[in-house]
């Protein structure tokens, strides 16, 4: 099947589609947001507008409807296959029909079909989902509301047909977006954080527990809309019952109660001081076309593939002495620095540094599947628990497949995922995490990629919580069915969620428990949180639809996994709680008909693709990454089987800027001066100490002379090397302390073996 991405011709076919207004709700984590699309056929025929656009991984779409005139129609959930009939039936006897759908590669790719709107007529459409807003490692709550979607490729022989995305340069795109939002949370809102310019917060009570935020006029489409939300005293754990819907019935998961409980396990100060010094850690890395692009939207900026080699070069110096590692690199094909995984030491350490200082993104495509299945075929050390870090934009069509490998190896080892760029596959990234049991973090804007890949090296080094159990403590007559995934990871001051479906009565009692126990660096460990099993008030359904959403897409791994031995017993079960809790799934479609217009629809429909925005800084490198060829009559166009396409050699730098001839020189960007912090780092041995010599000084604004001649006679011109450094960091760059704090506590480490720990104390 051919496949089609970001096709607009210069002569600028009408687009229906007007402008897009997004309203949010924040209530604590869990945000509800609603989308109205207001379409307007301008031309003298009919049209069927198609309009592929990204949302949120894990959103549980559960709400879509069109306005037409005065007349509201609903659309109801069913089969695919069914609605895609459905609708198109409806289009060939002449009746106006809706159809919303997500992808079968990606969760977060959605396709909205709007047929047979009329010469002159207009059409509102609305949408709306739920979704739980991730914590960060700071502990703010990330919502993004995706505006950037970029070609995502699929690797030939994947399964199923990639999707057809349509994608411009942002600032081509022809329609608007307003977007506003509410936030209500039982504790004060300290500050509203955000890569695009936002208005004021404006406080709507004295407790400041309620406030609005606004994007400012004038949205680019050039980055998505990201929002950081941090509260007073988070994040305390929390335990939310819902009533069922009444008119559905008991004991199904619409009919009973569901109980949604977030926990925020607190370790021992003892243990987390503590910092593990085994392990594998195996770094993957992306090298396609696509990470030559700008890190945040500007030529003048370090690129994705730049910054990522600074943020390997922390890594390597941050490890501890005695455990073991190895970087993987992917493009169209894969290469590994070490044929397995070696000891840390000075030797593979600065054997993999010089490797790395060569990578560029020269790589091709993006395929990722290949690298981590040839990571899980390698035995695992004994005594080194393995830990992978992937760095990726996220832009490849075959994610199912990918998470469905990460999970069926989850448990040898954990997974810490990092997304690139705007357009990064939020449903790969979290759900690499996910699946991993590690934790997610995007890198977007003016984001350092370096202090978020420390903090998740971090979580790595904490020690591996085990032999996890969930128990519930419930009045006699009532019984839990927990709808969750099993816990599989914990981690300091991250959230974990149990949803539950609450069966029976009790007039006895009205508080339950729930226990979370763990051995933890070999102590047993709980924590315990008593809820109120009152049912909460204007919750409406939000509890139910994330549950039923958490379930949805466990079944859907489940059927994934069998490949089809069963007799199609679980796609049933899908379908059935889909149509059931007005959740989408892969499995189903929204589908709405107009069956009241007495007008039938004449002629045959012209079909109007609706474009998405693309990162500007992506448009050389599709070109490299998908062998795209350019013609005089497409703005930014790719048609043909990413599968067997040619990819280029040169990386996106060495392509000709659109819109310029071939003979124009491109000039070749100047080498910009190296981040004082990053010298110094690259000088300090696997040890963790630093060498007293002319390098050292240089990356400490001295000269030679004025370090060696301050050195006391009684310590050795490594252990002054190593306090000098120390000093330099603690003076000069105490505002990028979590990007080196690690490496400093392995040198104070060294110092302490030196018998240095009174210099230390007097430094």
């Amino acid at each position: 099947m051919m496949n089609r991405c970001g096709l607009i011709t210069v002569q600028k076919e009408p687009v229906p589609l007007q402008s897009i207004e997004v309203e949010l709700e924040v209530r604590d984590h869990v945000a509800t947001v609603v989308s109205t699309l207001k379409y307007q056929n301008k031309e003298d025929k009919p049209v069927e507008a198609v309009f592929v656009f990204p949302l949120p991984g894990d959103a549980a779409v559960c709400h879509f409807s069109a306005v037409i005139g005065q007349k509201e129609i609903v659309a109801e959930v069913k089969e695919k296959q069914e609605a895609r009939e459905e609708y198109d039936d409806a289009l060939s006897s002449g009746q106006q029909a809706f159809l919303l759908e997500e992808s079968e590669q990606s969760p977060d790719i959605f396709s909205m079909k709007v047929g047979g709107l009329a010469p002159g007529e207009s059409a509102s459409i609305r949408l709306e989902y739920v979704t739980e807003l991730a914590v960060q490692a700071d502990d703010g709550l990330r919502f993004c509301l995706p505006a950037v979607l970029n070609p995502r490729y699929q690797p030939q022989g994947s399964e199923g047909a990639s999707v057809q995305v349509f994608s411009v340069p942002a600032s081509l795109v022809p329609y608007t977006l307003c977007f506003c939002g509410r936030l209500f949370s039982p504790r004060p809102i300290c500050k509203v954080e955000s890569s695009c310019s936002l208005e004021p917060l404006q406080y709507l009570n004295t407790d400041q527990t309620q406030a609005t935020v606004k994007l400012a006029a004038g949205h680019k489409f050039d980055r998505d809309v990201e929002l950081v939300i941090y509260y007073k005293d988070a994040h305390q754990p929390t335990a939310v019952v819902e009533a069922g819907q009444t008119s559905a019935e008991t004991g199904t998961l619409m009919g009973d109660p569901v109980v949604m409980v977030s926990l925020y396990p607190e370790f021992p100060q003892s243990v987390m001081s503590s910092v593990a010094s085994c392990g594998e850690f195996v770094f993957l890395l992306d090298r396609s076309g696509s990470m030559d692009c700008s890190t945040s939207n500007s030529r003048e900026q370090e690129t994705r593939i730049s910054s990522a080699r600074d943020t390997l070069l922390l890594l390597l110096k941050s490890l501890p002495m005695g455990c073991y590692f190895n970087i993987y690199s992917f493009g169209s094909s894969y290469e590994h620095i070490f044929p397995q995984s070696v000891e840390y030491s000075e030797k593979s350490m600065e054997e993999a540094l010089k490797k790395v200082k060569g990578m560029e993104a020269d790589l091709g495509g993006t395929e990722i599947l290949e690298p981590l299945k040839h990571i899980y075929s390698q035995r695992c050390i004994p005594s080194q628990p393995r830990q992978l870090f992937v760095f990726t934009d996220g832009e490849v069509g075959n994610t199912k497949e990918v998470l469905d490998v990460v999970k069926k190896n989850s448990g040898s080892h954990r997974c810490f995922s990092f997304g690139i760029g705007e357009g990064a596959s939020s449903a790969l990234i979290n759900g690499l995490a996910k699946e991993g049991g590690g934790h997610a973090q995007f890198i977007t804007g003016t984001d350092r990629m370096q202090p978020k890949v420390i903090q998740s090296l971090r979580f790595a080094l904490q020690p591996a919580v085990e032999d996890i159990s969930v128990t519930w403590g419930l009045p006699k007559g009532l019984s839990v069915t927990v709808l969750s995934p099993p816990i599989t990871s914990i981690f300091q001051g991250q959230r974990s969620l149990i949803y539950g479906q609450l069966t029976g009565q009790s007039s006895e009692a009205t508080e339950g428990s729930v226990t979370v126990k763990y051995s933890l660096a070999g102590r047993p460990s709980q924590n315990q949180l008593h809820f109120s099993l009152k049912p909460a008030e204007d919750t409406g359904l939000t509890v139910h639809r994330l549950a039923a959403r958490t379930l949805i897409r466990s079944l859907e791994m489940e059927d994934r996994d069998e490949m089809g031995e069963t007799d199609g017993g679980i796609k049933e079960k899908v379908v059935q709680l889909s149509v059931q809790s007005g959740v989408s799934s892969s499995f189903t479609a929204f589908i709405a008909v107009n069956k009241d217009n007495n007008e039938t629809i004449q002629g045959p429909l012209v079909r109007r693709d609706i474009p998405v925005a693309m990162c500007c800084m992506m448009m050389s490198a599709a070109v490299c990454d998908y062998g795209v060829e350019m013609s005089n009559d497409v703005v930014l166009g790719c048609c043909d089987d990413f599968g067997t396409m040619e990819y280029c050699n040169d990386s996106p730098c060495d392509a000709p800027e659109l819109g310029s001839s071939d003979e124009e020189e491109v000039e070749t960007p100047q080498q910009t001066p190296r981040d004082p912090l990053l010298q110094l780092v690259s000088l300090q041995k696997a040890s963790g100490c630093w060498i007293l010599d002319p390098d050292l000084a240089a990356a400490l604004g001295k000269t030679s002379e004025e370090v060696e001649k301050s050195k006391p006679a009684m310590v050795t011109s490594e252990v002054w090397a190593t306090i000098l450094a120390l000093i330099w960091l603690h003076g000069f760059k105490m505002d990028a302390k979590e990007e080196w704090e690690l490496l400093a506590m392995k040198a104070a480490s060294w110092l302490c073996a030196q018998n240095g720990r009174n210099l230390i104390h007097k430094c």
